[in-house]
Formats: C-alpha cells, sequence, structure tokens
C-alpha cells in the first residue's frame, strides 16, 4: 500500500530549468516579502516598445469612491490605421508581489501578432492593501480605459481582460463585477494558471507540497495576506476569490489553462468545469509536466511554446468572432500556419 501520494512528473525541459533556477519561489512565509518584492527588476523599455515600433504612455486613473489614483500602463503601436483591441492586463504575484511592467514584454509580444495594444494596471498590494483594494483598482482602470477608448486609439468593444496567476484570478473577479455592474462590456477573459480559491484545499495543493513554484505554504501565505482572519472562512465574497462564486453564467469567452504539476490544477479544472455547467463559452488546456509559471521559467520549452501558441490562437478567433467582419482573418491565417511565437 501507498503511504504517500505520488506527483504527477515534471516535463524534461521544465524539470531542468527548475534545477537550473534557484530563485523559483516553491515556499513563502510573510516574512519573505519584503525580499521578494526587491527582486522586482526595472522596466525593459526596449523589449516592451519592440525597439520603438510601439509607444508607452503612463496614465493616472480615478480610484473607486475615496481610493488613490490607480497607475496604469499603456503601450499601443506607434502606427495604426483603426481603433485597436486591447489586452487589458493584471500581473501576477501572490497578491504580495510583483509589477505591472514586469509581464508587458510577453503581452506585446502577443500584442503584436494579434494587431492590439495593452494596458496594465499597478493595483494596490497585500498585505498593506487588503481586499477589495485590488479589485477596486482593477475595476477603476478597466471603467477608464473603456470611457476613453475613442481618444485612445482603441475599440471599447474589443477588451479582452487577462492575468497570470494571482492576476489572472483578479481578472476573473474583475469579469464578475463587471457582469454584476452591467458595465464595462469585455470581449473575453484570458486566465493563465488562475489564482482562484482562497480555502487552499485541493488534492493538487497537498500533492504539490514542497515541489514546483508556488505551493500550498506560498498559497496560504499570499491569500491571508489579501483577506487577513476571513481567509478559508465563510464569508469571503466571490469577488475575492471567484472560486466561491455560484453562479458563472454571462460571463465572457474565457480561455483557461493551467499545468498538470501545480498547485491550481484542481481548482481551475472546477472553475472550467462551473463555466460550462453554467452555458459559458471556455476553452482549458491543462500543459502535461509544467510547474506554476513554466513559461516564464522556461521560455524556450516546447511546451511554454505551445502554452503562447494556443493564447494566440484563441484571442485571433475570439476577437474576430467579436467582430463579426473578419477583420482578425490575415492575422489568423498567418500566426497559425506554424509560425513560432516567441
Amino acid at each position: 500500500m501507498r503511504t504517500s501520494t505520488p506527483r504527477p512528473p515534471f516535463d524534461p525541459q521544465i524539470a531542468a530549468a527548475l534545477a537550473a533556477h534557484g530563485d523559483v519561489v516553491t515556499s513563502l512565509a510573510a516574512a519573505d516579502i519584503p525580499a521578494l518584492r526587491r527582486r522586482v527588476a526595472a522596466p525593459d523599455v526596449a523589449a516592451i516598445t519592440r525597439g520603438g515600433t510601439y509607444r508607452m504612455t503612463s496614465h493616472r486613473v480615478p480610484g473607486t469612491g475615496t481610493a488613490p489614483e490607480v497607475a496604469l500602463t499603456l503601450v499601443r503601436p506607434v502606427v495604426a490605421d483603426r481603433p485597436l483591441p486591447v489586452l487589458y492586463h493584471l500581473h501576477g504575484g501572490g497578491m504580495v508581489t510583483g509589477a505591472a511592467h514586469e509581464e508587458l514584454p510577453w503581452l506585446v509580444d502577443v500584442a503584436a501578432q494579434i494587431g492590439a495594444a495593452v494596458a496594465a494596471v499597478e493595483y494596490r498590494l497585500a498585505p498593506e492593501w487588503r481586499y477589495p483594494a485590488a479589485l477596486d483598482d482593477s475595476y477603476a482602470g478597466l471603467v477608464w480605459l473603456v470611457e476613453h477608448a475613442a481618444e485612445l486609439g482603441l475599440d471599447p468593444g474589443l477588451v479582452v481582460i487577462c492575468g497570470v496567476s494571482a492576476g489572472a484570478g483578479l481578472a476573473a473577479a474583475t469579469a464578475l463585477a463587471a457582469r454584476d455592474r452591467g458595465a464595462p462590456h469585455l470581449a473575453g477573459q484570458l486566465l493563465v494558471y488562475p489564482m482562484l480559491d482562497d480555502r487552499n484545499d485541493s488534492a493538487s495543493g497537498r500533492q504539490m507540497a514542497g515541489a514546483g513554484a508556488w505551493d500550498r505554504q506560498a498559497n496560504a501565505t499570499g491569500w491571508s495576506a489579501y483577506l487577513g482572519d476571513r481567509v478559508g472562512g465563510p464569508d469571503v465574497p466571490d469577488y475575492a476569490a471567484p472560486a466561491r462564486a455560484e453562479d458563472l453564467g454571462g460571463l465572457p469567452p474565457t480561455y483557461l489553462e493551467v499545468a498538470s504539476a501545480e498547485t491550481f490544477r484542481d481548482e481551475d479544472l472546477r472553475y472550467a468545469a462551473r463555466l460550462w455547467a453554467c452555458g459559458g463559452d471556455a476553452e482549458l488546456h491543462v500543459w502535461p509536466g509544467g510547474c506554476h509559471g513554466f513559461d516564464f521559467l522556461a521560455p524556450e520549452a516546447e511546451l511554454s511554446r505551445a502554452a503562447r501558441a494556443a493564447r494566440v490562437s484563441w484571442l485571433i478567433r475570439t476577437l474576430a468572432r467579436a467582430t463579426g467582419d473578419g477583420v482578425l482573418t490575415g492575422l489568423a491565417a498567418s500566426t497559425l500556419d506554424g509560425e513560432p511565437t516567441r
């Protein structure tokens, strides 16, 4: 009889990257948060602007109610002959670290393939700012972006909210809030291994404890910072932990991905299943042998290339359906005929 639950294997390229990188965050205690924040690098402007073909601008957005202003970064092609779709992005970092600019290089690479702009929000971090600060910032930025779309050269009907890890969970929460408040309209939500469930009690969380990246203990630290004493309790709102939401109907088309060897696997699978059960349009990818954040850890791995290509494919199809006029058909053909994504 087995005395412990075996873990799914890591893809060989992912396993090699995990072994080679000594700074992968597996477990995290509250005392480790300041050191983790010091690892955030300055913006790589050349990478973000793709050598000057994109323009990066900073904006101060009115906060919700009495909340402080929100910093929003917008990256747009220097030359555009039509209002652009926009990827509205929330960064990862377990709700306790990270910065809006960190994920802009790969996002702008995606945007270049689909003819879009990117907006990224500097939401307030926990534990200094607990729920609903991050949600308020995300929603305020989204409302401002849509209201000012025309002057920014953006198409307000082609906004896809997206995020990575904690940012993906925040994106899901913002999509729920937009649905319930009746605006803004979203063309889609792209959720990359989202952090959805504060209860932190899934089989995959227990299975992957102490292995890979962002294990159950790190997850507990992030959720506790965000929710305080409410974490895991009966009164956590849907907008704080989207896995708590009973009704997932009426949400925009959803792309959801997770890896087979990571903490969030089971909560993300349940979320996708409930989207379908509520009549939702959802595409799910489970990347075999991936750890949390595998595509950042090993960007040249075959698994990472496949994940990035799948995101682009979904975006092209989703935006083409939203336009209803085939505007993105040419891009779809050129991108999906085997041209690798970076």
